[in-house]
């Protein structure tokens, strides 16, 4: 299973009972997105995960890109900008999924009044109108739903790198400026260590009974780490799960 698609049922699987449409706050959250397009002339991309759908705004960036074709604006229907996705490296473009899988799991981690003060930056290369890979700084902002159970808008932000940032991706608390790097060993933070252990165990064939005499605990314990685990990754089995780790570099 690809990152995206572990990000999707990760977005799918939030809380978005409430009854109002938050109508307004949606057109307050385009018209900052489309402020971002006109005052920096980036290309903002506003995704609605609550209905699956996305607001490009292109400001002077797009043009250097060759995309946009003179819009200043766009509707999709995909939480996700795949015309810009084409644009960028491959290897960039993998990396910056699993990114965005760690800062979700980072967010998720953090107070719900604190969610919102966090940002993730990162660089990314991208093709110019002209094929040549430029540099470009990608930053992502998460919005919650006024009731502040679910991650309900994601702004995402892409300019040209004007400054040297002081590594490939960083989160970055918002109100104070302090940054924290988004290392490899991040993504640990996806599973617990015993919960690796296991699932290392696991990928070596071991039964449960196996697994529970092996690291000295309950049958039953192994049983709750294999479903936290299926959970976390949204695998369907354990041999799914096996796979996922080994793509997220978990195992």
């Amino acid at each position: 299973m690809k990152t995206i698609d572990i990000l999707n049922k990760e977005f799918s699987a939030q809380e978005f009972s409430e009854i109002q449409p938050y109508a307004e706050e949606l057109d307050k959250y385009k018209q900052i997105a489309l402020n971002y397009a006109q005052m920096e002339n980036a290309i903002a991309v506003l995704s609605d995960l609550r209905s699956n759908a996305s607001y490009v705004y292109y400001g002077g960036f797009a043009r250097m890109l060759g995309i946009g074709k003179g819009k200043k604006e766009d509707q999709l229907r995909s939480i996700w900008e795949e015309e810009i996705f084409q644009l960028i490296h491959p290897d960039d473009l993998a990396e910056k999924h699993l990114q965005e899988l760690c800062f979700l799991h980072f967010i998720k981690q953090q107070p719900k009044p604190q969610r919102a003060d966090y940002y993730l930056a990162s660089k990314l290369r991208m093709k110019n109108g002209l094929g040549s890979y430029v540099p470009v700084l990608h930053r992502m902002f998460y919005i919650l739903l006024p009731s502040r159970n679910s991650l309900w808008l994601a702004l995402c932000l892409y300019n040209p790198i004007v400054w040297k940032m002081p590594a490939q991706c960083v989160i970055v608390h918002s109100a104070d400026g302090q940054m924290r790097e988004l290392a490899k060993q991040d993504n640990a933070g996806i599973l617990s260590a015993r919960e690796k252990q296991v699932l290392h165990l696991i990928d070596k064939g071991l039964m449960s009974k196996d697994i529970a005499q092996m690291l000295s605990i309950s049958i039953h314990t192994v049983s709750r780490h294999r479903q936290e685990i299926l959970s976390k990754l949204q695998a369907k089995n354990s041999i799914d799960a096996c796979r996922i780790a080994k793509d997220l570099k978990l195992i």
